[in-house]
C-alpha cells in the first residue's frame, strides 16, 4: 500500500513534535508496599519529525508503547522512548504519562484504613547524547493561614492546597516517601475518611502548624534537599483560598538539569 507519511515535503519546514495525546491505557508501575501496582494513564508521545518527510507514522507511538505498557517502571520509560526512536528514525522521542497513584492511609486517630490517590507523571525526552527524565507528584493538602490566626480572636481560615514536586532523577526512589515529606511540611495531610475524633485532630492539628504557601515550598525544599538525591527538584505549591477570590502560588527549584546524565537505578 502506498505510504503517504513517507512522501518527500518540499516546503523546508521542520515540526519539532508530532505524534499521538490524551491516549488512556492501563500500566504497571512500582508499589512501595505491595511490589507493584495496575493503575491507568493518560499518555502523550511525540517524536521530532524532518524537514523532509510528509508526516510521522502515528501508529508505531502506539505498538512501541503497547510492548511497554505492562512494566513501565521508571528504569523502563526512556527505554521505551528510544525505541520510538529508533522505530520513526527520528533524532529525539518525547513522552510523558499521567496517573493516579494508590496509597493505603490511616487515619490518624481512629486507625481506620481508607485509599488515597495522588497525580503522579513521568515526562522524559531522548535523542543523541541526550536522556532526560523527570517525575512529578501532586500531592493534597491542608494550609491554614498564620496571618488569619494571628489577627483573629476565634480561629483562623484554612483551604485545601495542591503542592506538586518535580525531580530530575538520579537514584531510585519511592512515590510514598515525597508524599509523606510534602504532608509533613504541611498544615496537615488529607484524608479519605475521618471519623469525629480524627477531625477533631486534623483540624487542631492544622491550627497547631500554620503556613504561607512560601513555608510550604521552603520545607518541601528543605526535606528534598536533605534526601540528597536529586540533581534537580522544583517545588510548586497552590492554594485554593477559601476567603479570596483568588489561588496562592510559589514555586522554587533547586540545581541545574543534567540532560546528558546516564540515570542510576
Amino acid at each position: 500500500m502506498v505510504d503517504v507519511q513517507a512522501f518527500a515535503d518540499r516546503r523546508n519546514i521542520p515540526v519539532q513534535k508530532v505524534g499521538v495525546k490524551n491516549v488512556t491505557y492501563p500500566i504497571t508501575v512500582l508499589d512501595k508496599l505491595n511490589r507493584t501496582q495496575h493503575t491507568v494513564a493518560t499518555v502523550d508521545l511525540f517524536a521530532n519529525l524532518p524537514h523532509e518527510h510528509k508526516g510521522t507514522h502515528m501508529s508505531r507511538f502506539i505498538e512501541v508503547f503497547n510492548e511497554h505498557y505492562q512494566d513501565l517502571t521508571m528504569p523502563r520509560f526512556l527505554k521505551m522512548l528510544e525505541r520510538i526512536r529508533r522505530s520513526l528514525d527520528a533524532e529525539t522521542a518525547f513522552g510523558e504519562v499521567s496517573f493516579p497513584y494508590f496509597v493505603k492511609k490511616r487515619a490518624p486517630v481512629s486507625g481506620q484504613e481508607r485509599i488515597m490517590s495522588y497525580r503522579c507523571g513521568y515526562m522524559g525526552e531522548v535523542g543523541a547524547g541526550k536522556r532526560d527524565f523527570v517525575v512529578s507528584i501532586k500531592v493534597p493538602v491542608t494550609t491554614l493561614c498564620p496571618c488569619s490566626k494571628e489577627i483573629a480572636s476565634r480561629g483562623a481560615h484554612n483551604q485545601r492546597g495542591e503542592v506538586r514536586v518535580k525531580v530530575q532523577l538520579g537514584p531510585f526512589f519511592w512515590f510514598e516517601d515525597i508524599i509523606e515529606l510534602v504532608e509533613n511540611a504541611a498544615s496537615s495531610g488529607l484524608y479519605t475518611l475521618l471519623k469525629r475524633e480524627d477531625e477533631r485532630y486534623v483540624t487542631e492539628r492544622a491550627y497547631d502548624n500554620p503556613v504561607f504557601v512560601e513555608d510550604l515550598v521552603r520545607e518541601v525544599c528543605l526535606g528534598i534537599e536533605e534526601l540528597d538525591r536529586f540533581p534537580w527538584f522544583s517545588v510548586e505549591a497552590v492554594n485554593m483560598e477559601s476567603i479570596h477570590n483568588h489561588d496562592a502560588y510559589a514555586y522554587l527549584e533547586r540545581g541545574r538539569r543534567n540532560n546528558g546524565a546516564e540515570h542510576r537505578h
